[in-house]
């Protein structure tokens, strides 16, 4: 008998989220970055082994909003808690759950949700803070399960996985048996694009850019993409284009090379840079950016 489930993937910004979404199905969906509040839309990522498959949704972390856009970021995480069968809530080895943390408690609690705690980035720290870290939690919540794991490293993930097994139920699939995604594929495009912004600029701009696939055209042997990168500053846009657009070539050419990668022929980038000032405290940029109120496709 066939089984499936759904699955949100919930914690604060940068506390590997995205990272475990693409462990688990093998692609790189979510981008990942250092900065935090990298994942700004609710995606969702298929993985089918056997007779089974899993419905995973990566988050954005959840914060404390200041403009439109964290608003709608964290009407994506609610969202998610409404609608699935069980929660990983995802947190660092810290001995003293944060108000991030214990809010999400607070929801999935509210909601009656099973919960497994996954403790990320264990690599980082030793022994006896991970069980600390246990301890305090266990204060909070009667976890269903608790798995520590590096999900930068794949370590835990198989264990997690064999947790989650025990939250899903006999179903005929959602998705086909080859779906990895249900995200278009011009949003795939847009935020790998976003994340060879963030880590080719670093810390010279904040996270004030969009990206919006203007063309997506499918040629012989070739794909065809035009995309516009949107800032809030003429600064950030020289930035982002640098000393003879040396800086956009970078990022356009770290793009293509995930792009073919993850579509599996050659791609034609063409990139351009626009400004549109305090686009992300504005109703009709977000919509016309893709983000809307509830879910973004």
């Amino acid at each position: 008998m066939k089984k499936t489930g759904f699955i949100a993937i919930v914690g604060r910004p940068n506390v590997g989220k995205s990272t475990l979404l693409n462990s688990l199905i093998g692609e790189k969906l979510a981008i990942v970055s250092r900065k935090p509040q990298t994942t700004r839309n609710k995606i969702t990522g298929i993985l089918t082994r056997g007779e089974t498959q899993y419905v995973f949704m990566d988050t954005p972390g959840m914060h404390t909003p200041k403009t439109k856009l964290g608003d709608r970021m964290i009407e994506q995480t609610n969202s998610a808690l409404a609608g699935v069968d069980a929660v990983i809530l995802i947190v660092e080895p810290i001995a003293k759950p944060g108000d991030i943390e214990l809010g999400l408690i607070e929801k999935i609690k509210k909601a009656q949700l099973p919960c497994i705690l996954a403790i990320n980035k264990i690599d980082r720290t030793n022994p006896v803070i991970i069980g600390d870290t246990i301890k305090a939690y266990a204060e909070t919540h009667d976890f269903d399960a608790v798995v520590p794991m590096a999900a930068i490293k794949n370590k835990g993930v198989d264990t997690l996985l064999s947790e989650v097994d025990k939250f899903l139920f006999e179903s005929e699939w959602f998705f086909p048996d080859d779906a990895i995604t249900d995200q278009p594929e011009r949003v795939i495009a847009a935020e790998v694009i976003r994340e060879k912004i963030l880590r080719t600029c670093d810390d010279e701009i904040p996270h004030g850019t969009a990206v919006v696939i203007e063309e997506f055209k499918e040629e012989r042997r070739l794909l065809r993409i035009r995309a516009e990168i949107f800032c809030e500053k003429a600064t950030h846009k020289g930035i982002i284009i640098g000393k003879n657009g040396a800086q956009l070539k970078l990022i356009g050419s770290r793009a293509r090379e995930d792009l073919e990668k993850f579509f599996g022929t050659k791609v034609f980038l063409d990139l351009w840079v626009k400004v549109k000032e305090n686009w992300r405290n504005s109703d009709v940029l977000l919509a016309n950016f893709g983000f809307n109120n509830t879910d973004t496709e």
